[in-house]
């Protein structure tokens, strides 16, 4: 049986480390038999930080090791020895990871797993920056020695203090890929033929519905190194804001994308209608998301090298008001002039729109 290769929302445990106990002690040397209090302080808990990477595309390993522990605190010794302090766990994730908090009592029944509805969970933070740090379970404090508590009318105390407990947190953690332009059309659109044409990509192509089943990033270089990150997410179909298909669960990774470009099977195979997949595509993205609909935006007509496509494209442009770009992405014919688009799109001196 196959193992999960690709995870892009996760439930984890996140337990920090305790804090360790300060220490009861007094000097006891050869001519100094009644020797003053000398016990040292525990150690602090390690905590619990979530670590952006861009070597990392993934939440998989968290998937299968969905407990995370940090290690305590030493408690402290004699001769004013503080506890060794418990290490700092570091979990490295991809970058535009969010993390969400569950409510607490999530934890206190014992039943992490039980279903939670997004209202309820508050957002803890993100990590969108390679290296970027989010501090997710903090960990506790050590407790005080009683060299501490000596005080010139208390020259012997017994007093300490125990270590605190470190925190101890349910989260969800979501993947929302960080990336220039999102892809979107619904199956077959040729979207990833597209993004293999533009980028170094090599997502799996085939003529058959949900060829991607996750999402793909490329990167398109240009020849003065300024890069452009493309996300190729599944196919949309009708009603994918309400769960439908698998295009639901990946809406999030064109979130962050600044321009997002609608993919439309020109020559309409499979028995579609161009116009009604644009509308259809603009109506999903909009119940999902409705801030979504004001996203700069580019329409491209794919597979303009089959029959139908350029009687298709005529009514298009007069039943939308829109003149798409125009190429076949299979053949390579128009996607040099789609490249430089986006590089001047890039560069501040194109906009795109598809808004009425």
């Amino acid at each position: 049986m196959k193992g999960i290769a690709f995870k892009d929302r996760v439930q984890i445990q996140a337990a920090a480390g305790n804090g360790g106990d300060g220490a009861v002690s007094f000097r006891r040397e050869k001519y100094v038999p009644r020797g003053g209090p000398d016990g040292g302080n525990g150690g602090n808990g390690g905590s619990i930080l979530l670590r952006a990477s861009k070597d990392v595309d993934s939440l998989v390993n968290l998937y299968y090791q969905p407990n995370q522990r940090a290690a305590h605190g030493k408690p402290g010794g004699g001769a004013n020895r503080t506890g060794e302090t418990g290490a700092d766990l570091i979990i490295d994730v991809p970058c535009g990871t969010v993390a969400y908090l569950f409510p607490d009592d999530v934890l206190e029944s014992g039943r992490p797993g039980r279903e939670v509805p997004d209202r309820e969970l508050q957002v803890l933070g993100e990590v969108l920056g390679d290296g970027e740090t989010l501090l997710i379970a903090q960990g506790g404090r050590g407790g005080r020695g009683n060299l501490s508590f000596a005080t010139s009318t208390n020259r012997a105390p017994r007093q300490f203090t125990s270590g605190t407990e470190g925190e101890s947190r349910v989260l969800r953690l979501e993947l929302r890929t960080v990336a220039d332009i999102g892809l979107v059309g619904f199956p077959n659109a040729g979207k990833s033929t597209l993004l293999t044409a533009l980028s170094h990509a090599h997502p799996k192509i085939g003529a058959y519905p949900f060829t991607t089943l996750n999402p793909i990033i490329g990167t398109v270089e240009f020849e003065d190194f300024t890069r452009i990150r493309i996300a190729d997410i599944p196919g949309l179909i009708t009603g994918a804001h309400e769960g439908v298909g698998l295009g639901h669960d990946f809406l999030r990774h064109i979130e962050r994308s600044g321009l997002l470009i609608y993919i439309i099977d020109m020559a309409g195979m499979d028995g579609r209608d161009p116009v009604d997949d644009f509308r259809n595509l603009r109506e999903e993205l909009k119940l999902y998301r409705e801030e979504l609909m004001h996203r700069p935006g580019l329409v491209v007509a794919n597979k303009m090298d089959l029959e139908a496509a350029k009687e298709n494209l005529q009514r298009f442009i007069r039943e939308t008001g829109i003149t798409p770009v125009t190429l076949s992405a299979e053949q390579r014919e128009g996607t040099a002039a789609l490249k430089d688009a986006l590089y001047e799109w890039k560069m501040g001196r194109r906009f795109f729109s598809v808004e009425a």
